[in-house]
């Protein structure tokens, strides 16, 4: 019943992991970065925040899920100043009834990335 899900459109696993994991009707989907085409987006918070939506958004496109499936994120952050700006960006992929969530300031990411989401959707 596991079954390894990957996005082209998303960054590839930097690590021994998978884009996401579909189990069921569950998926599971690793952290994402604002990795695209190899290159981080770091000109800014908002910036940022947005490729890291298009990396999940990819992602759960490739397991026919949207956001509406989503019924759990975590957020992990280097800089909790930054909240507000990744809160605005976040917010606008999902419009109506949000997911759970957590945020958790962190020292540090992967690629010295400033925010970083995984997410769990349910078909």
């Amino acid at each position: 019943m596991k079954k390894v899900i990957f996005s082209e459109k998303a960054p590839a696993p930097i690590g021994p992991y998978s884009q996401a994991i579909q189990f069921g009707n569950e998926l599971f989907v690793s952290g994402q970065i604002a990795l695209k085409n190899g290159v981080m987006i770091q000109d800014n918070i908002q910036d940022e925040t947005h490729q890291v939506m298009k990396n999940l958004q990819a992602i759960l496109e490739a397991a026919e899920m949207t956001f509406d499936h989503v019924v759990k994120c975590t957020i992990f952050v280097k800089d909790l100043n930054n909240f507000q700006a990744i809160n605005e960006i976040y917010g606008t992929y999902f419009e109506a009834n949000p997911p759970a969530r957590e945020t958790v300031e962190v020292s540090r990411l992967p690629k010295d990335a400033n925010v970083e989401i995984s997410c769990i959707a349910v078909k």
